[in-house]
């Protein structure tokens, strides 16, 4: 809130220095705000939450992965299962209609049939090995889904703390954004735009304090005869420092 304490000779003209300052001290406060802001405690848990949601993700991805390399490994085992079957039956078809054959072809019929029918047991215990191999795998996604559920529910309930903290901070930021604007517009354009230039410079602070013989900016002395011969300038001259080239402002201490 602007305050008129520095009207100059109590004629109702507010010294554009003592203005200038609220303008430093505002901006200032905001900058404060911004980082509190940002570095609220429900933001900070959230990054983490939804960084363990990210870690869980790659870790179904990659056992979803290897779960998949089974399941076509699986499904090339059933298709080969399934061929060995139909020709399995095609040659029992033909031994069992080949009645006057010679005695040597039915037993080549036979001895092929008992070689598809341990091949195909073969592949069978392979396909049961792989089928157990998908066990751990399905009992680690479980457990990766229950895990991902909770993560989840913690970060819901850190989205809406965070919706929440993060309005009450905004409002604060708009009410010290808007006495700001109040302050600034009643500044000369020159000093203004002088303040900006020399803010966007000097880390934020464009103007700063002269408080005894140190610059509240750069907290370094100046000689006593620069700080008398400041103190002596008519009321609203603007005067920089020599060491950091902020506006100074001189108090009465």
């Amino acid at each position: 809130m602007v305050d008129d304490a520095g009207d100059a000779g109590g004629t109702g003209v507010q010294d554009p220095l003592d203005l200038l300052i609220q303008v430093q001290d505002l901006d200032l406060e905001l900058a404060r705000l911004e980082h509190r802001r940002a570095a609220l405690p429900e933001r900070r848990e959230l990054v983490a939450a939804e960084a363990g949601l990210r870690q869980v993700d790659a870790q179904v991805a990659d056992v979803e992965d290897r779960r998949r390399v089974l399941l076509d490994r699986q499904g090339e085992m059933e298709a080969q299962v399934a061929a060995l079957s139909a020709r399995h039956r095609q040659l029992e078809d033909r031994l069992y209609g080949s009645r006057g054959s010679a005695a040597r072809d039915l037993q080549a019929l036979d001895a092929e049939i008992h070689q598809l029918a341990r091949h195909r047991a073969e592949i069978e215990e392979a396909e049961l090995a792989v089928m157990e191999e998908q066990e751990p795998l399905d009992a680690e996604l479980a457990r990766l889904a229950d895990e991902r559920a909770q993560l989840e529910t913690v970060a819901g309930s850190l989205r809406a703390a965070l919706a929440a903290s993060d309005a009450v901070a905004q409002a604060e930021i708009t009410n010290v954004e808007h006495a700001r604007g109040v302050a600034a517009a009643r500044l000369p354009t020159a000093l203004l735009d002088h303040y900006e230039v020399l803010r966007a410079r000097l880390g934020g602070v464009g103007a700063a304090r002269l408080v005894g013989n140190r610059c509240d900016g750069c907290h370094l002395e100046l000689p006593s005869a620069e700080v008398d011969r400041l103190r002596h300038q008519p009321p609203g001259t603007v005067v920089t420092c020599d060491q950091c080239g902020r506006i100074l402002v001189r108090t009465s201490a």
